[in-house]
């Protein structure tokens, strides 16, 4: 741990950037998490990832994880800010009741079986369909 203690020399430190070394595992597995994020956004049009997404389930587990720990408070202010910056939905029920139509949630439930091959109720409660 010669780096935390500011013991690896400038030189050392500029070798194993060259490599790719990465210095700090979470930070690099957040900012994958958010890429991830980003190339759904830019393929969906939304960032909402259902929690049990089956093309990238550990991705819908990592949405809903930030969502749980800026309820929670223990999100960094800068993760905020990036998020945001992708329009990134704090609060699904809140934005689908705010938003949503019933017009746009029915072309949700097409989208859905269209994907999926089916309308089963549960499943579509599961990514926040509201039914009012």
């Amino acid at each position: 741990m010669s780096y935390k203690k500011n013991a690896l020399s400038s030189d050392r430190i500029q070798l194993l950037n060259s490599i790719g070394f990465i210095w700090d595992n979470r930070e690099h597995a957040w900012n994958t998490n958010f890429n991830q994020l980003c190339a759904f956004k830019a393929a969906n049009g939304h960032c909402n990832v259902p929690s049990n997404y089956e093309r990238n389930k550990s991705l819908g587990r990592w949405v809903s994880l930030q969502r749980l720990s800026y309820k929670r408070n223990s999100l960094t202010l800068r993760r905020i800010q990036q998020l945001n910056s992708i329009s990134f939905v704090w609060d699904l029920c809140d934005q689908s009741k705010a938003i949503c139509s019933w017009e746009e949630r029915f072309d949700e439930l097409c989208a859905f079986k269209a994907e999926n091959g089916h309308d089963h109720i549960q499943q579509l409660n599961s990514i926040g369909f509201i039914w009012d």
